[in-house]
């Protein structure tokens, strides 16, 4: 097989706003856009290497009934979530595709750096936050200190989730070492800490 070097990916039509092209790499966080990238990869292999066409058709084909099977899941699991309770703080600002995509609501923290790790000012920031639009779950990868962790829990109601990934996938020994993989993670963490 030759390899792909060289050939430009098409990009694709941002599913959200109609006519603008997505460009974001957290595009992936759509199944949908998922899948526009597995046809584009396909179309740009088949370009450079035209003989191995039907095992590229065969691969994308395969791969896109395994979407196919990954997008029931993820909406079945938003489907088990109360729509009341479909909202999220996060530090990742990265997942606007998958909320867009699967109706669910993602917050970043108000007046908070996401870039260094929070202080006890920006953990009470949080804590009203929280109370304030009755928020029923944190995800935040900038505070690795689990007492102030556990107070933002303690001190709001709200569930503390999981890691969950948005920008790269885990090792291979790691919970999302695949894109499949990464979306049930990140499912799955939503899910436990959502559903009643």
């Amino acid at each position: 097989m030759t390899a792909a070097a060289g050939v430009k990916p098409r990009k694709m039509e941002d599913e959200h706003h109609p006519g603008r092209m997505a460009t974001d790499p957290h595009a992936w966080q759509s199944i949908a856009n998922a899948k526009i990238y597995v046809a584009n990869i396909r179309e740009g292999l088949t370009k450079v290497d035209p003989a191995g066409k039907g095992a590229y058709e065969a691969n994308a084909k395969a791969y896109a009934a395994k979407l196919d099977e990954l997008e029931k899941e993820v909406k079945d699991a938003i489907g088990s979530i109360p729509p009341d309770q479909r909202r999220i703080i996060t530090t990742h600002d990265a997942f606007g595709y998958f909320g867009g995509a699967y109706g669910m609501e993602f917050i970043s923290p108000e007046g908070v750096s996401t870039e260094s790790e929070a202080s006890a000012r920006d953990v009470a920031k949080i804590i009203a936050q929280i109370k304030k639009q009755k928020i029923p779950a944190v995800f935040m990868e900038n505070i690795t200190n689990p007492r102030l962790m556990e107070q933002i829990a303690k001190e709001s109601g709200a569930k503390i989730g999981g890691t969950v990934f948005s920008d790269a996938l885990s090792d291979e020994k790691g919970p999302a070492p695949t894109y499949i993989d990464m979306m049930r993670n990140n499912i799955g963490r939503f899910k436990a800490a959502l559903a009643n």
